[in-house]
């Protein structure tokens, strides 16, 4: 087609959803040799919204709009014309460049308020929204089979101007709103993450191991204390967790099989790990915590790697003591280096997900660091948190969509 003799048209059409009906329209451009240039679809409840943009001859573009007027008149579906010059196309093509980013919303409920927040803030910032997806599958009116969850995920294109700031407002929105809200660039790393490390004490489950160990040897008190300013980052890790360990001197060791079996599991475990098994992600327990409890919720949940402290044994008691090399923050870092050597893969495939200040150096190197439930020192500091929603709530961070990875009902 010569420049001077082209048009391009661009058509939406609404209305109830119903089989052949893009079939019908793109067989009428394929008829008169129409060359599509862009197409999208998306549907609401059973009223389903299409454009088509399309580049054609002048002398064919009458005869094209005709028969398509005519065919969503025969479909009682509302069709709409709109020409489009050559100048507006390039400056589409050519924001099609720009940078791109995913804002994910995730919450019991996400509400009109939080919707119009966050997307006033998008658009504060000079960027454009390209495409609005649901995540979570279709909310009933009464929901009874699990703890209920929305997610909502935006695909935004633009220019930052500050982001540092754009985050720190999106984070802020999140603490005040009831809301979580991730921020992530669009890319490759981003669409191919293989590896996430957890925190295991209060991330996998929601207690503090060495506390329950704590409670059996009669020194509760004093230990939450010294693991509470541990958490707040007031005081050294390490110093922390030697003072701690040489409290539990002279407990059974029979004592860890029942704290064990009875360990509370963090809600939203079991699905996630299903889910992660199934679209073949690797898995690992980086913790400050022991070994014996690792092992456990490995063999429980299949987790394929655990790294934690191996508490010293003798003659059926617990010594004071630990053996081996203390996993603390910088230990977590390291470790999430070497497995993402080991599986060969880029460390920013990898997610790190905890809650406690010792966690914070593996959450800054991974490509995406969730603070979970985390205290405020760590929340001010990760680029993402969850703290509506449980564990699963990562799987939207992830970009997991339900439909996608739950088998459906028979």
């Amino acid at each position: 087609m010569k420049s001077d003799n082209i048009e391009i048209i661009q058509i939406n059409i609404s209305g109830e959803d119903k089989p052949g009906l893009t079939s019908s329209l793109t067989g009428i451009l394929a008829c008169h040799d129409a060359f599509i240039l862009d197409i999208g679809q998306s549907n609401i409840h059973r009223t389903m919204t299409l454009g088509i943009l399309f580049m054609t001859t002048t002398e064919r573009s009458g005869q094209i709009m005709k028969e398509l007027l005519f065919k969503a008149s025969e479909m009682n579906m509302t069709i709409r014309f709109e020409p489009i010059t050559n100048e507006q196309y390039s400056d589409w093509v050519t924001g099609q460049g720009k940078n791109r980013y995913i804002i994910t919303m995730v919450g019991r409920k996400i509400t009109a308020e939080h919707i119009s927040e966050v997307t006033r803030a998008i658009s504060d910032e000079g960027l454009n929204i390209d495409d609005i997806n649901r995540l979570t599958g279709r909310m009933p009116l009464d929901e009874d089979e699990r703890a209920p969850k929305t997610s909502i995920e935006f695909s935004v294109r633009g220019t930052l101007m500050d982001k540092g700031n754009f985050q720190r407002a999106l984070m802020e929105l999140a603490n005040k709103g009831e809301v979580d809200i991730s921020f992530q660039k669009d890319g490759i790393f981003r669409r191919s993450r293989r590896l996430i490390c957890f925190d295991m004490d209060s991330t996998l489950i929601t207690t503090e191991v060495i506390d329950e160990l704590a409670d059996r040897a009669g020194v509760g008190p004093e230990v939450r204390n010294i693991t509470e300013r541990a958490m707040r980052g007031e005081i050294d890790f390490r110093e922390s967790f030697e003072q701690r360990v040489a409290l539990l001197k002279g407990l059974d060791v029979s004592v860890m099989e029942d704290i064990a079996i009875h360990l509370p599991i963090t809600e939203g475990v079991d699905r996630m790990m299903t889910i992660l098994k199934r679209v073949g992600y690797k898995t690992a327990i980086l913790s400050g915590g022991f070994n014996y409890f690792g092992n456990y919720l490995k063999r429980r949940f299949g987790f394929d790697y655990v790294y934690a402290n191996e508490l010293e044994v003798e003659d059926g008691k617990l010594t004071g003591r630990y053996t081996g090399e203390i996993v603390d923050g910088a230990r977590k870092a390291e470790l999430l280096r070497l497995l993402c050597q080991f599986e060969n893969i880029d460390i920013q495939q990898s997610v790190a997900v905890g809650d406690g200040a010792n966690d914070l150096p593996m959450l800054n190197i991974a490509g995406l660091g969730i603070a979970f439930h985390a205290k405020p020192k760590v929340r001010a500091t990760a680029s993402q948190s969850i703290s509506t929603v449980g564990l699963d709530g990562i799987l939207y961070f992830l970009g997991l969509k339900d439909s996608w990875v739950e088998p459906r009902k028979q």
